[in-house]
Parts: C-alpha cells; sequence; structure tokens
C-alpha cells in the first residue's frame, strides 16, 4: 500500500486538474448523491481532494472525508468552507471510528486501485449502520474504448495504481459476493465507463 499512497502524495497538486475533464459525469454523479446524505451522517473514503465531499456537504449533516494520502487531504483542507466537513488521513482497512457510526458511505473511484478491496468493504460494512447506505461508483476498465485503453495503458506507465479491470457486472457480482445489496446502477459518461452504485448491506 506505501507505493499508492506514495503516487496519490505525488501527483496530489495535478488531480483537480486530472479530474475537471470528467466535470459532467461528477455533476451527475452529485445530483444522485445528493438526495442519499440529506440529513445524514456521512464517512467518505479515498476523498482525494474533497472534490466530491465539497459539492455535497450542504445537504449531509456532516461528512467525515479521509484518504490515505496526507498530500491530497492538505490539498482538500486549503479550501474547506464549511464546519459540517472535516478533513483526515486514515487507512480504510483500519478505521478509528465505532461500529455502526455512519448512515452513508462513500468510497468513489477506489475498489478498483487497491489490493484488497474485500477487506475495505469488511471496514465498510463494520462502520455503517445497519440501514446505512454505500454508494461505491467505480470506473469499469474492462469496459474501456480503444482510446480508454491506451489511456489507461500511460496511465500506468506512470505509476497509476489498477487493480481491478471489472465489467459493470463483474464488480456487480463482486458486491454481492461480499455481502451487498445492489440497489441502484446507472453508467455515467465519463473519460472511462463510470459504475455509479447505491448498495445495503444483505440480510443473513
Amino acid at each position: 500500500m506505501q507505493e499508492h499512497k506514495d503516487f496519490w502524495d505525488r501527483n496530489a497538486n495535478r488531480y483537480d486538474r486530472f479530474m475537471r475533464k470528467d466535470h459532467k459525469a461528477y455533476k451527475q454523479m452529485y445530483s444522485l448523491i445528493y438526495p442519499v446524505v440529506r440529513h445524514k451522517q456521512v464517512l467518505e473514503l479515498a476523498t482525494g481532494t474533497g472534490l466530491i465531499a465539497k459539492n455535497i456537504v450542504n445537504a449531509a449533516a456532516h461528512i467525515e472525508a479521509t484518504d490515505a494520502s496526507a498530500e491530497m487531504i492538505a490539498e482538500a483542507k486549503r479550501d474547506n468552507r464549511s464546519a459540517k466537513l472535516h478533513f483526515s488521513v486514515q487507512d480504510m482497512f483500519r478505521l478509528p471510528y465505532a461500529d455502526r457510526s455512519f448512515d452513508v458511505v462513500i468510497v468513489s473511484n477506489a475498489l478498483h486501485i487497491v489490493p484488497e478491496p474485500e477487506r475495505a468493504l469488511a471496514e465498510i460494512r463494520r462502520v455503517l449502520k445497519d440501514d446505512g447506505i454505500l454508494i461505491a461508483p467505480t470506473f469499469t476498465h474492462a469496459e474501456n474504448s480503444f482510446h480508454g485503453k491506451v489511456k489507461a495503458f500511460f496511465m500506468k506507465l506512470a505509476g497509476f495504481p489498477l487493480h481491478s479491470k471489472w465489467t459493470n457486472e463483474e464488480y456487480l457480482a463482486f458486491l454481492r459476493e461480499n455481502g451487498w445489496t445492489v440497489q441502484k446502477n446507472t453508467g455515467l459518461k465519463a473519460s472511462f465507463p463510470l459504475a455509479y452504485t447505491e448498495c445495503v448491506k444483505s440480510e443473513g
């Protein structure tokens, strides 16, 4: 995991510029997230520079936005103007929060870049309330266009960590296999195919 953290530390000041090209997809995503987090206690993992958190915080009761990269969190804090939004450096595999602390957990475009995403899901399950919602939008790189595959190749050369190349259906199957019931799955058009997904804990 250290090499992944180092990659994001090195690229923290470029992250927002990289994400700007997907602003239309992200705007759609904010509109989908907004009603889910209204008046809720929210945890965001892999927040990066806080792009999502800052765009939805007005709806939420409070957001704890976390990332493993200290440089990303430093960037996020620079223009945080909301008392309802708190940024901190945390390891998504070992969170400091009590069991069933949050109404909503958001982990956006992160499960495909961590080496053991099932461990992250287990920790999310622990801190999410039993009637809570997991919002887990993820790029499905197996469905990349030719242009997308070329772009992904050069990102890999630059050190971008990519561990899971799912299709949308493979991603949904992965979530179900790890104890989640998918309630919403919407495809968004971005640099890479983006599967916006909402889940609840499976019973039993």
